[in-house]
């Protein structure tokens, strides 16, 4: 007997890309680099960053070195799905900042196609796991680790050591609040700070 054939359409695939690392990275330049590509391949590009980054500019990503990129200011995960809507790529920066319902947020824009290009901190300046980015880096198809260079030793820097007093966990900053250093040197100051209790991971 003659079955007929029918094709299951197919659909665009969306997927999630991470770029993690320290201050002084070069997280924001690289999703600049990559959301300037799509717009020379004709795709839709928007950048998005949360409302509390107002550091340079209100309305744009910037660099350290001042490279910039426009975007739109958002407030939460829930104001980012909808102003999300009908663009092939997007862009986060500073995503440590955002709220938890971020995870599930890209995880729809991606499974309905949307190239979803992420930026943020791993870690605080206590080297502790930041905000939401865990969750991040696990449902991403692609994890980019960057470094920047430390200032004492010039190895590999994985950590944003604060330089002020300031002990919240958010604390916008340049070279005037942060510096990077190597895992070894983060020890070193973790040790050698006055609150430090031998054996406490906290």
């Amino acid at each position: 007997m003659f079955q007929e054939h029918t094709e299951v359409p197919t659909r665009r695939s969306g997927w999630i890309e991470v770029i993690a690392g320290s201050m002084f990275s070069g997280k924001t330049e690289e999703l600049i680099r990559r959301a300037k590509r799509a717009q020379i391949a004709k795709l839709r590009v928007q950048i998005f960053k949360p409302g509390v980054d107002t550091r340079y500019a209100d309305d744009a990503v910037v660099t350290h070195d001042r490279t910039s990129l426009d975007c739109q200011v958002v407030q939460s995960s829930d104001q980012l799905h909808l102003l999300a809507a009908g663009y092939d790529v997007i862009g986060i920066d500073e995503a440590q900042f955002m709220d938890e319902g971020i995870v599930d947020v890209v995880n729809a824009l991606a499974n309905a196609g949307t190239r979803v290009i992420i930026a943020g901190l791993d870690m605080d300046f206590a080297g502790k796991p930041f905000g939401p980015m865990p969750q991040l880096m696990a449902v991403a198809e692609f994890v980019t680790k960057v470094h920047a260079i430390c200032v004492r030793t010039g190895e590999l820097a994985h950590y944003s050591h604060r330089l002020e007093a300031e002990q919240g966990t958010i604390l916008l900053g340049s070279q005037n609040e942060y510096e990077p250093v190597s895992r070894a040197v983060f020890t070193q100051i973790q040790n050698e700070s006055p609150s430090h209790v031998p054996g406490d991971t906290d």
